[in-house]
C-alpha cells in the first residue's frame, strides 16, 4: 500500500461517482445538476492548480540538473586539460633524458 496521503482529487471523483450512481435511473433535479456542475468546475480548478505546481517543480529540477551537468562537464574538461599538460611535460622530460616512453 502507498504511504502517501489520499489525493483530494481522487476523493472528489469517488464522491461524484457515488452521487452519480445514486442518481442513476432517477430524474436529476436542476439543483442536483447544478451541484454536479459546480463539483466538476471545482475539480477542474484543482487539477489545473496541481498541474501548474507540478510544472513549476519539474522546471526547477530540470534547471538544477542542467546546472549540475554543465558543472560536471566543465570539471571533466578541466581535468582532461591538466592530464594532457602533464602527459606532454612527461614526454618532454623523457625525451630530454633519452628515456623510453612510459606506456
Amino acid at each position: 500500500m502507498s504511504t502517501e496521503p489520499e489525493s483530494v482529487i481522487l476523493q472528489l471523483l469517488r464522491e461524484m461517482r457515488a452521487d452519480m450512481a445514486r442518481l442513476e435511473g432517477t430524474v436529476a433535479s436542476k439543483d442536483d445538476i447544478r451541484e454536479l456542475q459546480s463539483d466538476f468546475s471545482s475539480l477542474r480548478a484543482d487539477v489545473a492548480s496541481d498541474v501548474l505546481t507540478l510544472h513549476k517543480e519539474l522546471g526547477g529540477q530540470i534547471v538544477g540538473l542542467r546546472r549540475a551537468v554543465v558543472e560536471y562537464h566543465t570539471s571533466v574538461i578541466g581535468h582532461g586539460v591538466l592530464i594532457s599538460e602533464l602527459e606532454a611535460r612527461l614526454r618532454r622530460v623523457e625525451q630530454h633524458l633519452n628515456l623510453p616512453e612510459a606506456h
